[in-house]
Protein backbone atom coordinates (compact mmCIF):
# COMPACT_ATOMS: atom_id res chain seq x y z
CA UNK A 1 0.00 0.00 0.00
CA UNK A 2 1.59 2.96 -0.92
CA UNK A 3 1.07 5.27 1.80
CA UNK A 4 2.88 2.62 3.92
CA UNK A 5 5.99 2.97 1.45
CA UNK A 6 9.42 4.29 2.55
CA UNK A 7 10.35 5.80 -0.37
CA UNK A 8 14.68 6.75 -0.83
CA UNK A 9 15.94 9.11 -2.92
CA UNK A 10 19.29 10.19 -4.63
CA UNK A 11 20.48 12.67 -7.25
CA UNK A 12 23.51 12.11 -9.89
CA UNK A 13 25.42 14.76 -11.27
CA UNK A 14 26.52 17.74 -9.39
CA UNK A 15 30.20 18.10 -9.97
CA UNK A 16 29.70 17.93 -13.81
CA UNK A 17 30.33 21.05 -15.63
CA UNK A 18 27.70 19.69 -18.26
CA UNK A 19 24.58 18.04 -18.62
CA UNK A 20 21.45 18.02 -16.66
CA UNK A 21 21.26 16.57 -12.88
CA UNK A 22 19.49 13.03 -12.22
CA UNK A 23 17.79 11.88 -9.30
CA UNK A 24 15.63 8.72 -8.70
CA UNK A 25 13.09 7.73 -5.95
CA UNK A 26 12.89 4.26 -5.34
CA UNK A 27 10.47 1.79 -3.14
CA UNK A 28 11.82 -1.06 -2.30
CA UNK A 29 10.08 -4.31 -2.07
CA UNK A 30 11.00 -6.20 1.41
CA UNK A 31 9.76 -9.48 -0.35
CA UNK A 32 12.20 -9.26 -2.88
CA UNK A 33 15.65 -7.58 -2.33
CA UNK A 34 17.99 -6.70 -4.35
CA UNK A 35 21.13 -8.08 -3.66
CA UNK A 36 24.52 -6.20 -4.05
CA UNK A 37 23.18 -2.58 -3.28
CA UNK A 38 25.84 -0.25 -2.37
CA UNK A 39 26.44 3.67 -2.96
CA UNK A 40 26.92 3.37 -6.56
CA UNK A 41 30.34 5.76 -6.65
CA UNK A 42 31.69 2.10 -5.04
CA UNK A 43 30.32 0.02 -7.27
CA UNK A 44 31.90 -0.43 -11.14
CA UNK A 45 29.55 0.31 -14.33
CA UNK A 46 28.70 -3.19 -15.15
CA UNK A 47 27.64 -3.90 -11.66
CA UNK A 48 25.51 -0.37 -11.23
CA UNK A 49 23.49 -1.73 -15.26
CA UNK A 50 22.86 -4.97 -13.59
CA UNK A 51 21.92 -3.78 -10.29
CA UNK A 52 19.74 -1.54 -12.08
CA UNK A 53 17.77 -3.68 -13.70
CA UNK A 54 17.25 -5.74 -10.81
CA UNK A 55 15.86 -2.78 -9.09
CA UNK A 56 13.61 -1.98 -11.68
CA UNK A 57 12.34 -5.32 -11.88
CA UNK A 58 11.88 -5.99 -7.91
CA UNK A 59 10.77 -2.67 -6.41
CA UNK A 60 7.75 -1.59 -5.75
CA UNK A 61 7.66 1.60 -7.55
CA UNK A 62 10.93 4.13 -9.11
CA UNK A 63 11.18 7.03 -10.55
CA UNK A 64 13.55 9.05 -12.00
CA UNK A 65 13.31 12.92 -12.53
CA UNK A 66 15.67 15.26 -14.21
CA UNK A 67 16.98 18.97 -13.53
CA UNK A 68 18.14 21.07 -16.76
CA UNK A 69 20.71 22.63 -17.57
CA UNK A 70 18.71 25.97 -17.32
CA UNK A 71 17.63 25.45 -14.51
CA UNK A 72 20.97 24.73 -12.59
CA UNK A 73 22.28 27.85 -14.05
CA UNK A 74 18.85 29.78 -13.17
CA UNK A 75 18.13 28.30 -9.55
CA UNK A 76 21.99 26.97 -8.88
CA UNK A 77 23.34 23.11 -8.56
CA UNK A 78 21.56 22.20 -4.74
CA UNK A 79 18.31 23.74 -6.26
CA UNK A 80 18.17 21.95 -9.24
CA UNK A 81 19.12 18.94 -7.30
CA UNK A 82 16.35 19.30 -4.90
CA UNK A 83 14.24 20.29 -7.85
CA UNK A 84 14.75 17.00 -10.07
CA UNK A 85 14.68 14.59 -6.47
CA UNK A 86 10.96 16.35 -6.38
CA UNK A 87 9.84 15.28 -9.80
CA UNK A 88 11.39 11.71 -8.96
CA UNK A 89 8.98 11.92 -5.75
CA UNK A 90 6.33 12.32 -8.08
CA UNK A 91 6.61 10.71 -10.32
CA UNK A 92 6.27 7.10 -8.13
CA UNK A 93 3.09 5.32 -9.20
CA UNK A 94 1.69 5.97 -5.44
CA UNK A 95 2.86 8.67 -2.46
CA UNK A 96 5.39 7.61 -0.34
CA UNK A 97 4.78 7.31 3.61
CA UNK A 98 8.11 8.30 4.36
CA UNK A 99 11.01 9.74 2.16
CA UNK A 100 14.83 9.71 3.30
CA UNK A 101 17.12 11.27 1.24
CA UNK A 102 20.67 11.21 0.59
CA UNK A 103 22.60 13.95 2.10
CA UNK A 104 21.81 17.51 4.14
CA UNK A 105 18.94 18.54 2.62
CA UNK A 106 15.24 17.95 1.65
CA UNK A 107 13.05 18.60 -1.33
CA UNK A 108 10.19 20.60 -1.44
CA UNK A 109 7.57 17.99 -0.52
CA UNK A 110 4.47 17.90 1.98
CA UNK A 111 5.46 14.70 3.13
CA UNK A 112 7.38 12.95 5.88
CA UNK A 113 11.06 13.19 4.98
CA UNK A 114 14.50 12.74 6.74
CA UNK A 115 17.76 14.13 4.78
CA UNK A 116 20.57 11.04 5.76
CA UNK A 117 24.24 11.62 5.81
CA UNK A 118 25.93 9.11 3.90
CA UNK A 119 22.25 7.90 3.05
CA UNK A 120 23.77 6.09 0.07
CA UNK A 121 25.97 3.37 2.08
CA UNK A 122 23.52 3.38 4.99
CA UNK A 123 20.18 2.55 3.41
CA UNK A 124 19.34 -0.14 0.96
CA UNK A 125 16.46 2.43 -0.43
CA UNK A 126 19.10 4.97 -0.92
CA UNK A 127 21.34 3.23 -2.84
CA UNK A 128 19.21 1.92 -5.09
CA UNK A 129 18.21 5.64 -6.06
CA UNK A 130 21.77 6.45 -6.25
CA UNK A 131 21.86 3.43 -8.59
CA UNK A 132 19.34 4.51 -10.92
CA UNK A 133 19.90 8.09 -10.91
CA UNK A 134 23.71 7.26 -11.59
CA UNK A 135 23.09 4.93 -14.31
CA UNK A 136 20.10 7.00 -16.05
CA UNK A 137 22.58 10.12 -16.31
CA UNK A 138 25.49 8.30 -17.24
CA UNK A 139 23.22 6.99 -20.73
CA UNK A 140 22.11 10.65 -20.71
CA UNK A 141 25.73 11.88 -21.15
CA UNK A 142 26.55 9.17 -23.49
CA UNK A 143 23.39 10.16 -25.76
CA UNK A 144 24.66 13.92 -25.58
CA UNK A 145 28.64 12.30 -26.51
CA UNK A 146 26.77 11.27 -29.80
CA UNK A 147 25.63 15.25 -30.13
CA UNK A 148 28.96 16.33 -28.76
CA UNK A 149 31.79 13.97 -29.76
CA UNK A 150 34.17 16.28 -29.85
CA UNK A 151 33.84 16.70 -25.90
CA UNK A 152 34.42 13.20 -24.97
CA UNK A 153 31.48 12.73 -22.33
CA UNK A 154 31.53 9.15 -22.35
CA UNK A 155 34.51 9.13 -20.50
CA UNK A 156 34.25 11.70 -18.16
CA UNK A 157 30.58 12.47 -18.04
CA UNK A 158 30.73 15.66 -18.42
CA UNK A 159 33.29 16.09 -14.94
CA UNK A 160 35.85 18.80 -15.22
CA UNK A 161 38.90 16.49 -15.71
CA UNK A 162 41.97 17.87 -17.71
CA UNK A 163 40.66 16.14 -20.72
CA UNK A 164 37.19 18.06 -20.49
CA UNK A 165 39.26 21.47 -19.80
CA UNK A 166 40.88 21.12 -22.83
CA UNK A 167 38.03 19.98 -25.09
CA UNK A 168 36.47 23.28 -23.36
CA UNK A 169 39.51 25.95 -24.38
CA UNK A 170 39.56 23.61 -28.01
CA UNK A 171 36.05 24.00 -29.14
CA UNK A 172 34.37 26.58 -26.63
CA UNK A 173 30.87 26.17 -24.86
CA UNK A 174 27.63 23.96 -25.93
CA UNK A 175 24.37 24.25 -25.11
CA UNK A 176 24.64 20.99 -22.89
CA UNK A 177 27.21 23.12 -20.18
CA UNK A 178 26.80 24.72 -17.32
CA UNK A 179 27.30 28.24 -17.96
CA UNK A 180 27.17 29.46 -13.80
CA UNK A 181 30.35 26.97 -13.06
CA UNK A 182 33.35 28.94 -12.37
CA UNK A 183 35.37 26.77 -15.38
CA UNK A 184 32.85 27.50 -17.91
CA UNK A 185 32.14 31.34 -17.41
CA UNK A 186 35.89 31.45 -17.28
CA UNK A 187 36.35 30.34 -20.90
CA UNK A 188 33.01 31.96 -21.51
CA UNK A 189 34.95 35.77 -20.31
CA UNK A 190 37.53 34.76 -22.67
CA UNK A 191 39.80 33.98 -19.57
CA UNK A 192 40.33 29.91 -19.92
Amino acid sequence: MPGEWICGVDEAGRGPLAGPVFAAAVVLDAARPVAGLADSKKLSAAKRDTLAVQIKDLSLGWAIGVAEVEEIDALNILQASLLAMKRAVDGLPGVPGRVLVDGLHCPPLALPMEAIVKGDSRVAAISAASILAKTARDAEMLRLHHRYPEYGFDRHKGYPTVAHLAALRRHGVSIVHRRSYAPVKKILAGRG
